[in-house]
């Protein structure tokens, strides 16, 4: 139990290093906005230079963790009070012991939004955040269970994107920002789903039955819907298959050929738990 815990918050700890040294290194040098409250401390750093950035996050995250405490429960909280602490306090420390120069914008979003994006993911695969966006994210998935975690904080971060180009008046820089918030929110998913994207499909035909054999010689599990064509009014049978990316153009081709005139719906599936798949995720995602 020990062991898990010091691996977690060790894991915790990386994740909130990156994420500093990311900010640092791609954001605040080249005033691009990193969005979420960090955006917000660089707009009032703007207007208050003896304020620091982390410390400016680090207060305005307390309202929102109090207002998280009941829905997202004492555990996941005391953990993101962790990652938002110290990445608040690396934030600030990185800034004044190194001074890194300013690089191609273009780059510093494309390279800030996978640093920030892998730093991110860590934390929320380990039941953590660094709040902001990210805790809102979090209570918003509790009313929209079907969207990401990434998808989430990149509308959340979008709104304080906007507010830092009407702030500076630099939409140039806001638009870098909207990219590397739009790699780091793609990177994020990567990191808390996992690299293996699914798909899930669902067939209508005549020739179920067939088309079922084929599947689970596969090994692919197979689960039959009974349904009613609206227009027609016949008893029809629905399948339901999930399977790899990987697998995709097989599935395809095993029911066209087995089915010309088979109606096929194929859906990307970002999370997919059971058995050939994902066994549990972490951090209630």
């Amino acid at each position: 139990m020990i062991h898990r815990i010091l691996v977690r918050y060790g894991i915790i700890t990386l994740g909130c290093a990156i994420y500093a040294f990311g900010f640092n290194w791609c954001f605040a040098t080249n005033h691009i906005s990193v969005g979420g409250f960090t955006g917000l401390g660089q707009i009032i750093n703007f207007f208050l230079p003896w304020a620091p950035v982390g410390t400016v996050s680090l207060v305005l995250n307390i309202p929102l963790f109090i207002l998280g405490w009941r829905k997202l429960g004492r555990q996941l909280l005391l953990a993101s009070l962790y990652a938002m602490a110290v990445s608040s306090l690396l934030i600030d420390l990185l800034a004044a012991l190194c001074e890194f120069q300013p690089m191609d914008p273009i780059l510093a979003g494309l390279y800030g939004g996978v640093v920030v994006g892998v730093a991110v993911g860590l934390m929320v695969r380990q039941g953590s955040n660094t709040g902001g966006t990210v805790m809102a994210a979090r209570l918003l998935k509790l009313r929209f269970e079907g969207a990401s975690i990434g998808s989430l904080v990149l509308a959340a971060d979008l709104v304080v994107t906007v507010g830092y180009a009407l702030v500076f008046w630099d939409m140039s820089r806001a638009l870098y920002g909207v990219v590397a918030l739009y790699i780091s929110s793609l990177v994020m998913d990567k990191v808390v789903y996992g690299p293996s994207a699914s798909e899930v499909a669902y067939i209508i035909s005549d020739e179920y039955q067939a088309i079922t054999n084929q599947l689970l010689r596969m090994e692919r599990g197979v689960t039959l819907i009974e349904a009613k064509g609206a227009f027609s009014g016949e008893d029809k049978h629905v399948i339901l298959c999930a399977f790899g990316r990987g697998q995709a153009v097989t599935v395809k081709r095993l029911v066209r050929e087995i089915d010309p005139h088979a109606f096929m719906i194929v859906c990307d599936a970002h999370e997919i738990l059971g058995e050939g798949f994902k066994t549990n995720v972490s951090g209630g995602l």
